[in-house]
């Protein structure tokens, strides 16, 4: 039992930043509904249907228990399912129309930040000297990145004030879920739960005849949502909250911010997009936002292994 927790702490790190790097494939899928004619919030809708469904059957089969929840405790999955999936989607697709996609995705990276400090007030995690640099050092290079630096982009306090929403949103994925964790439910059960709930959510606002008959309508397509729900949504999710058992709330969001990172090269790798010096800085930075989170990881887990050698 013990050599498994010691396997869990090696791995965990490995876990979450495999979950950036699914979720950074996400724009390969959403190009594709884009051209078929598909907005937004009818491309989460699909997701979040599709992945409640897959996560629906695999629990049957796997283990039909993960099922259960106490009533008591159903505000942690309206957390992750509402509060998190469905505002933050909404807050990030308003915030691309209000200021551009760049800025979006810079105001979206706030979310470690905000992790890092709700972690502290909720979960008494320590702000150390390593977390604020990696978190400096992450958030410049989503910046350059992004390329928003350059851009002649006009900013509106609106178009901010939703795009911090978006990276609160993004945030609270990681709080909810801590919360759920810390009352013993399995990392598939929260990720079910939290679809489920956010499928049930976006339906009221999507027409969703029309979704599924563009999503559904021949079987290449049909494998095409499948392959989506399962690389962008079931496997990152279930991954990160595995995760967040052993990793630090806002070690884990500096970690997962290796997602544009991911989106960036695929950019140039498949669709021939350009890559800038600012860009080729802003990925060197993040990469090394995350050795550094993974460094000061390992040293810390080293002294309590120590530490429960010696008593």
């Amino acid at each position: 039992m013990a050599e498994m927790g010691i396997y869990m702490k090696q791995i965990a790190p490995i876990l979450v930043c495999l979950s950036g790097i699914l979720w950074g494939t996400m724009g390969i899928f959403v190009r594709r509904y884009n051209e078929l004619g598909l907005d937004s919030m009818e491309i989460v809708a699909m997701r979040a249907i599709v992945t409640a469904v897959m996560l629906l059957i695999f629990l049957f089969i796997y283990n039909k228990k993960l099922l259960r929840i106490r009533i008591r405790d159903i505000w942690c999955f309206l957390g992750t399912g509402l509060c998190s999936i469905l505002f933050f989607n909404f807050c990030y697709f308003k915030a691309i129309t209000m200021t551009s996609l760049s800025v979006a995705a810079v105001l979206l990276y706030t979310a470690p930040a905000i992790v890092m400090v709700l972690s502290r007030i909720l979960f008494k995690e320590k702000l150390t000297p390593i977390k604020l640099i990696a978190l400096a050092v992450t958030f410049l290079g989503c910046v350059l990145v992004t390329g928003v630096i350059g851009s002649d982009t006009r900013l509106s306090v609106g178009g901010i004030l939703i795009g911090l929403g978006a990276g609160l949103g993004y945030a609270l994925y990681s709080i909810f879920s801590r919360y759920a964790l810390e009352r013993g439910y399995h990392s598939f059960t929260i990720s079910f739960y939290t679809f489920l709930i956010a499928s049930l959510g976006v339906i009221p606002f999507v027409p969703m005849g029309r979704t599924f008959q563009i999503c559904m309508k021949d079987g290449g397509m049909f494998g095409f949502t499948l392959i989506f729900g399962l690389v962008s949504t079931v496997l990152p999710y279930i991954l990160y909250t595995i995760g967040l058992t052993v990793v630090e709330n806002g070690k884990a969001s500096i970690i997962a911010s290796i997602e544009p990172v991911v989106a960036t090269v695929l950019g140039v790798v498949l669709f021939h997009e350009r890559l800038t010096w600012n860009g080729i800085l802003g990925i060197l930075l993040v990469l090394g936002a995350i050795i550094m989170c993974n460094i000061n990881f390992c040293k810390t887990k080293e002294k309590k292994c120590k530490k429960n050698m010696k008593s």
